[in-house]
């Protein structure tokens, strides 16, 4: 009778894998083993996946930061309803283990395609857009307590940073003083396996909203003249960016700014970075930055920078209910800095887009705005 292989010794066949990865693939391969004993015992094959859902999510006051409760819902193989997610789940697990035991990665679409196919004998596709294996990646990362980026999964850069530290990412060494007007683009795995910190003569993160705001901060050099590290998400971060945003913090010990739009959705992406977001609460703990300061622009800028009517934009309808909604989360709640700074946009009838401050002069926000706010340790916490 052949011996029966167990997940460990599976695991262990993959060679070469670092702690983490070989972490990971014993998760998967503990998931398939259920799969298996239920099967041998003649129980329905259930897989229990936390339950992504607003109702399942807390702030917890004590650490700062948004964390998914407890709830869990069965994805059972025998029910006709959960068959086919079930089915889909196993088939994304199975394709992260190839990618981890072979040392490779791919993007989400790449495992949309490793995992799609005819099933045998239908016209049923295992799956059919993007979008649902997309979902069933997320349930992945929940059910077995991994991040993405430990599936060997990424997504497309959309984020760059510059200055004063050296990074070595996969090998190769990448002196962020040294990148030119377009920065070091962040990749999606930003994890340590891959991106180590060679050297950092930085004091502290300067992160800007947007990719023209972040130029302007490179084109002037900023990050030389203040000793500091200049990065940009393109709007609302990807998870490269937070993640590589929290281990500077926590690895490197530098307080992190954010010079945000003035407007709900500038509120809203300084509260992902600080708290984490509710359809990621599950990731908050290896993301969130709870220390990060709000740096600008305030409600109040328009008077205090002498700005002209011509930069105001209208709030409308959508934006007056975001930014009450914004106001009762519980960590802005009962924050009278914040509960000030809301009341005042909304008294104020207009936002503010930090490009706004170009109509001073074409480097205000370098060469005075930023610096003065850092000096007079004028931010919003």
């Amino acid at each position: 009778m052949a011996k029966k292989t167990t997940n460990q010794d599976q695991a262990a066949a993959a060679p070469n894998l670092n702690p983490r990865d070989q972490h990971t693939l014993e998760q998967l391969v503990a998931l398939a083993d259920a799969v298996v004993r239920s099967a041998q015992s003649g129980v329905d094959p259930t897989l229990k996946i936390p339950t992504r859902t607003l109702s399942n999510v807390r702030y917890n006051r004590t650490k700062r930061i948004i964390e998914m409760g407890s709830a869990r819902s069965d994805r059972q193989l025998f029910n006709l309803n959960q068959a086919k997610s079930y089915m889909q789940t196993l088939l994304v697990a199975s394709g992260a283990k190839k990618l981890i035991a072979q040392g490779k990665t791919t993007s989400l679409r790449g495992m949309f395609y490793l995992s799609k196919h005819t099933i045998e004998g239908t016209r049923e596709e295992t799956f059919d857009d993007q979008s649902e294996s997309d979902g069933i990646i997320e349930d992945l990362e929940v059910a077995i307590n991994v991040l993405r980026e430990e599936l060997h999964l990424y997504a497309k850069n959309a984020g760059a940073m510059v200055g004063e530290i050296t990074l070595i990412d996969s090998g190769d060494t990448i002196d962020c003083t040294r990148m030119g007007s377009g920065g070091y683009s962040i990749p999606s795995i930003v994890e340590p396996e891959v991106v180590q910190f060679a050297e950092c003569n930085a004091k502290f993160v300067l992160h800007v909203e947007k990719d023209t705001v972040w130029r302007r901060f490179n084109e002037d050099k900023f990050w030389k003249t203040h000793q500091c590290i200049l990065t940009h998400g393109g709007g609302q971060p990807p998870r490269g960016v937070r993640r590589l945003l929290y281990r500077l913090h926590h690895e490197l010990k530098l307080p992190v700014y954010c010079l945000l739009d003035n407007d709900p959705w500038g509120y809203y992406i300084y509260s992902v970075i600080k708290q984490g977001s509710i359809n990621l609460a599950y990731e908050s703990k290896r993301m969130a930055i709870p220390e990060a300061r709000f740096l600008g622009l305030r409600s109040k800028d328009f008077v205090e920078c002498g700005l002209s009517n011509s930069v105001k934009i209208q709030l409308n309808e959508t934006d007056r209910k975001r930014a009450k909604q914004i106001a009762k989360y519980p960590w802005f709640a009962h924050k009278k800095a914040w509960q000030k700074e809301i009341e005042q946009l909304l008294e104020n009838g207009f936002k503010l887009e930090v490009e706004a401050l170009i109509s001073k002069d074409i480097s205000y926000v370098t060469e005075e705005y930023t610096p003065t706010r850092l000096e007079n340790e004028d931010w919003l916490d």
